[in-house]
């Protein structure tokens, strides 16, 4: 099935190139999608981007970006096998969608929202409800994994053999061995949402609800909880080869030290690229530099350094919309930044 969308109705660009731009922008193009920019990932030289009207778009493929009307409704999720996006919608469709407009649907859950999507070598998984099924190779039936409430995020590590899944009360956390799968919970009272490993597989965070980041450190299941953003979390990053783990939620960029035996346990985070009232709502790391891609609420994008004494340097101007992606091709030559009215940066760099 292929349903590639017209490059007529892209919108062009939103406005002219003018003398105070940025040399990103002076370089890459800039469109306007009209819907917000929900999603984004690297996919080999491109990137995949998914929007509020269900479109999914790749840049980097061909000349001309490539949109591919996957979703009735809104991209709630992607994630990449390699070749492919799996993406998840709000029309309970769960997908693999090719840059050349290719659609298999792999599985359909009617009304039910399909919220979160991950995959390693070999497997890839999808959530819906407190479910999560899990597909490995050419297997047609997924494995079901049951929770006790709504999952908020998935994720797997490096090797594929475990695979953490936040809901409301802690994180499940699902190890593969002689063909099954077993469980451990991992408590903490509250709503967590995003997941993910540390680069060396040693802690484990989510993104809550309440306004927190919370970390458990997988050899003995000592916790922390990192808590005193005025908002939301949406965004995170592991930066460096130390690493650290940067946030969004605040003013600046909170960068949590996760070197040593304890990682950040009882130690004070590194704040960088403050601006004045404008709040941090999405962060990338920089390459394997100690740098951060900061995006602001006013859709302005900087580029700041693990120094607090470091200046920033300005790549996108303000919009007027908060910043919701930013995201790298693996090679690092192009970058995407997008955000919530659906205005799209893409520049080589």
């Amino acid at each position: 099935m292929q349903d590639k969308i017209d490059p007529s109705l892209w919108g062009g660009p939103y406005h002219p190139l003018e003398a105070g731009d940025t040399y990103l922008e002076n370089r890459g193009i800039r469109l306007e999608f009209g819907a917000a920019v929900t999603c984004a990932v690297s996919l080999g030289c491109g990137v995949a981007a998914g929007f509020g009207n269900g479109i999914i778009a790749f840049f980097g493929f061909e000349e001309e970006p490539s949109l591919v009307q996957a979703h009735e409704s809104v991209v709630l999720c992607l994630a990449t096998d390699g070749e492919s996006v799996l993406s998840g919608g709000d029309d309970g469709r769960f997908l693999r969608v090719s840059p050349d407009g290719s659609i298999q649907e792999i599985a359909t859950f009617g009304t039910k929202w399909v919220d979160c999507v991950g995959a390693t070598c070999d497997w890839f998984a999808c959530s819906s409800g407190r479910t999560v099924y899990l597909w490995s190779g050419e297997q047609s039936s997924p494995t079901l994994l049951a929770h006790p409430s709504t999952v908020g995020g998935v994720a797997f590590d490096k090797c594929g053999e475990q695979l953490a899944v936040a809901h409301y009360g802690g994180v499940t956390l699902w190890s593969y061995k002689n063909g099954e799968w077993t469980s451990l919970l991992l408590p903490w009272k509250g709503v967590h949402g995003a997941v993910d490993f540390s680069p060396d597989g040693r802690f484990l965070m989510t993104l809550m609800q309440e306004k927190a980041v919370h970390v458990w450190r997988l050899s003995d299941g000592a916790d922390l909880e990192m808590s005193g953003y005025p908002k939301k979390v949406k965004s995170f990053s592991w930066v460096g080869e130390t690493p650290y783990l940067a946030t969004s939620g605040t003013d600046e960029v909170i960068c949590w030290p996760f070197d040593g035996k304890d990682g950040p346990l009882r130690r004070s985070p590194v704040c960088i690229g403050r601006r004045d009232d404008q709040v941090v709502t999405c962060v990338h790391a920089f390459s394997r530099d100690k740098g951060v891609l900061a995006g602001y609420r006013d859709g302005a994008v900087f580029l700041v350094m693990l120094d607090e004494t470091d200046d920033a340097f300005i790549l996108r101007r303000p919009t007027d919309a908060e910043v919701t992606a930013i995201v790298l091709t693996e090679s690092l030559s192009h970058m995407l930044i997008g955000d919530a009215a659906g205005n799209v940066l893409w520049a080589p760099l």
